[in-house]
């Protein structure tokens, strides 16, 4: 089975300030935007809509007014946030990411780790959970955020790395490394962004 990141750069504090903020001009401008993919959504899910879960419009206007909440359908929300940071972000190159298998983002932290890149992990994108008060899905999607001061420091630690150890990584890690570097460089052009990150 393969899986894919979707990535954002965000002003973190924007997306988050979505959740719960009662904004219906808000909601409202998602939903024209994203008509037809809501339908999509709604027609993919269709199986577990009819067992109880919220249409994709409804997760999104729980997300907006911060509930009710089923935790059963955690899925929904997680994915109606995804939305949230589409509407108000701008998607990032991610040919490296998605799809992939197996243990590929472990390969590309521990790479980033073998040039003394720590302050972020791209498994972070896959492993973390949602935003309170938003229920955490029991699957996917996966999410994870680089805030903006993250992203300063992991460029930092980039830049210090040498042509001699970047030359040591597997060619394919190297390239991905890279794609990420290109995700913090954008980051820190705008202040006080971060890059939020789902996979599924």
């Amino acid at each position: 089975m393969s899986y894919g990141l979707s990535l954002y750069l965000v002003d973190l504090a924007t997306v988050r300030g979505a959740i719960a903020s009662g904004d219906e001009k808000l909601r409202r401008m998602m939903g024209g935007r994203f008509k037809r993919q809501l339908a999509h959504d709604d027609d993919y899910f269709a199986d577990q809509i009819e067992q109880g879960a919220p249409t994709r419009y409804e997760a999104l206007r729980a997300v907006i007014d911060g509930g009710p909440f089923d935790e059963r359908w955690g899925f929904q929300y997680g994915y109606a946030y995804k939305m949230v940071c589409e509407f108000h972000g701008r998607s990032l190159f991610n040919n490296h990411f998605s799809p992939f298998r197996g243990s590929w983002l472990e390969d590309v932290d521990a790479g980033m780790a073998e040039l003394g890149i720590k302050a972020v992990a791209i498994t972070d994108f896959m492993y973390g959970s949602v935003p309170g008060p938003l229920p955490s899905p029991q699957d996917l999607p996966g999410y994870g955020e680089w805030s903006a001061e993250s992203c300063a420091k992991a460029l930092a630690q980039w830049e210090a790395s040498t042509p001699e150890q970047r030359a040591r990584l597997d060619g394919e890690v190297l390239e991905a490394i890279e794609s990420c570097v290109d995700w913090l460089r954008q980051a820190k052009a705008r202040e006080g962004y971060g890059i939020a990150g789902f996979g599924s």
